[in-house]
């Protein structure tokens, strides 16, 4: 069972496990879930809006950076570790998940199986547009900008702009 802080205004941590840097204001309406043995850390200067949700599952992880925005109704799952730079703008309704089911035996219920969990790792200066969603074992290099409604589905390049499904190397900034 999941332990599911609110945070009001710039509390510092409202839940075990997880810490909440200087400045950092967390919406009311947004969740920070900690599962056991699980931990998030957001850096100072940040903003986490209303719907916003951040859990770990057991024993993962969520680090953000200084200075970096979760807009509206975005998610991220830390199943396998999530690591987030500096100056990083996650727009509206972004989806970074770093876990995957496992469905290799088509005799037993996906549920059944597990899932794998390689972590997804963004950089600095890095700009997520709404809608985008970013699946598992991906890093995404400093200075790139992922458009809206895009799926990442592999390593991005430094200072790359990124658009599509799946998502492709449109230009380099």
């Amino acid at each position: 069972m999941s332990r599911i802080a609110r945070v009001l205004g710039s509390l510092r941590a409202g839940v075990s496990g997880a810490k909440i840097g200087r400045g950092t204001r967390v919406s009311p309406l947004a969740e920070i879930s900690v599962w056991p043995g699980g931990s998030i850390e957001i850096g100072e200067r940040c903003v986490i809006l209303k719907g916003a949700i951040l859990s770990t599952y057991p024993n993962g992880s969520i680090r953000l950076g200084n200075d970096c925005s979760v807009n509206p109704y975005s998610i991220i799952y830390g199943h396998g570790g999530v690591t987030i730079g500096n100056s990083v703008r996650i727009a509206a309704h972004t989806v970074i998940v770093s876990a995957n089911h496992v469905f290799d035996d088509p005799e037993a219920p996906i549920r059944t199986q597990g899932y794998s969990a390689e972590g997804i790792t963004i950089g600095d200066d890095v700009w997520i547009g709404s809608g985008v969603r970013i699946l598992d074992g991906v890093t995404i290099c400093s200075g790139c900008i992922i458009a809206a409604g895009a799926v990442v589905t592999q390593s991005a390049l430094k200072r790359g702009v990124y658009g599509g499904v799946p998502a492709k190397l449109l230009k380099e900034r």
